[in-house]
């Protein structure tokens, strides 16, 4: 499984249409984002920055962004973090964005640097952390983008996902929904000017597997200890696991708020 704007084993023209995609709706990606999700997507973005500061604090870690677009959670990433973080995406004017956001803080606290999150240019076990916010469901195949951060991860090294996923709530799951689905896609073309990005996000969500499934994927990925955690019922949800140092134990769990 993997974006729907593609097949999972047409991995290079699935890349292609969701580069042109990303590409289009850059300049008022930021701005969309915060309207739409009423600013909720930058306190998820802390609030994963936050659960993930044990394991930032190790020194001289190596954090790697995937999928970063405009470099939001890498930026938040780089508040907590010992050692360096780097952002990379293989959209580049999304990458270009998160270059001007750098330099707005004053300084460049995080490396950007142009990759596709399947062929990851790192070595085997090189980095501590991997992070993905709001980015791994655009990959064209998710279990070759988990075999890729397997790869690439040491042993004992976290791996967290920050997606949108399935509402649990009762009453607020059929409303958003309806929202996600009538609305969203006409605020974002009209706004954006472009069309198709808008209702490839309801699709991509609803496509994409809810939190048990995504949690599954993991555990077949090799991960182990993993968990996740709902934001708003389940609108978004971040799923953290360990790739093991020793032998793997198997554990998922769940929490919410």
């Amino acid at each position: 499984m993997g974006s729907p704007l593609g097949t999972p084993d047409r991995i290079e023209e699935t890349g292609r249409a969701v580069q042109r995609m990303f590409a289009a709706v850059a300049p008022r990606y930021d701005f969309l984002n915060h309207l739409l999700s009423l600013g909720l997507d930058v306190r998820w973005r802390y609030a994963a920055s936050r659960a993930l500061q044990g394991a930032l604090a190790q020194p001289r870690l190596l954090v790697l962004d995937v999928c970063c677009g405009t470099g939001d959670l890498a930026l938040a990433l780089a508040q907590h973090a010992a050692g360096r973080v780097v952002a990379a995406d293989f959209c580049l004017p999304m990458l270009e964005r998160a270059r001007h956001k750098a330099k707005r803080s004053g300084k460049l606290p995080i490396t950007l640097l142009a990759a596709n999150a399947l062929t990851l240019p790192f070595p085997d076990n090189s980095v501590d952390v991997i992070t993905s916010a709001f980015g791994f469901r655009n990959l064209a195949n998710y279990a070759l983008g988990l075999r890729e951060m397997w790869r690439v991860l040491r042993p004992s090294g976290t791996l967290a996902i920050l997606e949108f996923s399935r509402v649990r709530w009762p009453v607020f799951g059929p409303i958003f929904r309806a929202y996600s689905a009538h609305v969203l896609p006409r605020i974002g073309t009209w706004i954006s000017g472009v069309k198709g990005p808008y209702q490839y996000l309801h699709d991509s969500v609803k496509r994409f597997p809810d939190q048990e499934g995504l949690a599954q994927q993991l555990v077949a990925a090799g991960f182990v200890s993993v968990r996740y955690q709902n934001y708003l019922g389940g609108v978004a949800a971040l799923h953290l696991g360990l790739k093991p140092g020793a032998a793997p134990e198997t554990e998922c769990g769940r929490a919410s708020s």
